[in-house]
């Protein structure tokens, strides 16, 4: 089982339109796919019709309950959902006494190898123990950056932090995020990638109302937009090129 994180350090860049989006298209691909809400906002489980037991997943961070028992069926085939719950955000204090404390997350996805083909973790912005974990456990960490100056520098400390920790930032791979071609800014942090988005992936994900309408859907994109939608396009190439990277 391959796996990706959505993680960015700085917030509203569409870590979890990504999430959604990507664990869709991977699931309507035909790969078996497990969607786990680490984010105590449970936005993606939200958009997923997902509830989920606080007690239980406590107990799993804290080793007393196997993993699987918090899956949850979504209502597309090949696509299983954990969702989260306000009980995520004590997270950090219950990793924080696992040993070793940047293990737990792998440990716990091992199992989900035999029934998944690719895990996707949609993960809270913060610097912290479960990022820890996500850095340790994931494949390929995505890193959505909206064309600013303020969200490239929350890249560069990303990137920064995880060689300062000894993890490896060849995983991070950036990709531009509710891009706006009609501001300048935008336009020119797109014609002319800073270093930092060298290993970027190529698509761009624009700003578009049709992203927004996820929340009146409470559905991915492609279960209500037209085919032709340009962000329904953008997240299918990256959809595609993560495919490659990964080999799935």
């Amino acid at each position: 089982m391959r796996s990706i994180a959505l993680y960015n350090l700085k917030g509203g860049v569409g870590k979890t339109a990504a999430s959604v989006n990507l664990a869709y298209l991977a699931a309507a691909h035909g790969v078996p796919t497990l969607l786990w809400d680490l984010d105590p906002q449970g936005a993606s489980s939200w958009y997923f019709h997902g509830e989920s037991e606080e007690q239980k997943a406590k107990k799993v961070f804290e080793g007393g309950t196997p993993a699987g028992r918090l899956v949850k069926p979504s209502p597309y085939k090949h696509l299983s959902l954990i969702p989260a719950d306000l009980s995520y955000r004590y997270l950090d204090i219950i990793l924080k006494k696992v040993d070793p404390p940047r293990e737990a997350l792998k440990r716990l996805l091992k199992p989900f190898s035999e029934q998944y083909a690719l895990a996707v973790l949609d993960c809270p912005p913060s610097l912290s123990h479960l990022a820890d974990n996500v850095f340790a456990a994931a494949d390929r960490v995505l890193v959505p950056v909206v064309p600013t100056w303020l969200s490239l520098r929350s890249l560069e400390q990303v990137q920064a932090y995880c060689k300062a920790e000894g993890f490896d930032a060849r995983k991070l791979r950036p990709f531009y995020s509710m891009a706006d071609r009609r501001r300048n800014l935008h336009r020119e942090l797109l014609e002319n990638p800073p270093a930092s988005m060298a290993r970027r992936y190529q698509a761009v994900i624009p700003y578009a109302s049709m992203v927004e309408r996820m929340g009146e859907h409470r559905a991915p994109l492609a279960a209500y937009a037209p085919s032709e939608d340009p962000a329904l396009l953008a997240y299918a190439e990256l959809w595609l090129e993560l495919k490659k990277d990964l080999a799935l």
